[in-house]
């Protein structure tokens, strides 16, 4: 199961939940109790590959 960030939007505080991909999970903030919470794009969801772009298979090119 994927892990899934979201932001609380009464506080702010963000937090992390494990959950299954599409799920319908109703999460509540842990500081301040509200259930008004967003989820958040998370560098691995947004990240790119490797393949296809021209980086280095190896990733030791350009070291010295």
């Amino acid at each position: 199961m994927p892990i899934f960030e979201y932001r609380c939007n009464k506080c702010g505080h963000k937090m992390e939940f494990l959950e299954k991909s599409g799920g319908k999970n109703k999460h509540s903030c842990a500081k301040c109790g509200s259930s008004d919470m967003q989820k958040l794009f998370s560098s691995f969801a947004v990240g790119k590959s490797s393949q296809g772009n021209g980086a280095c298979p190896t990733g030791t090119c350009g070291l010295s």
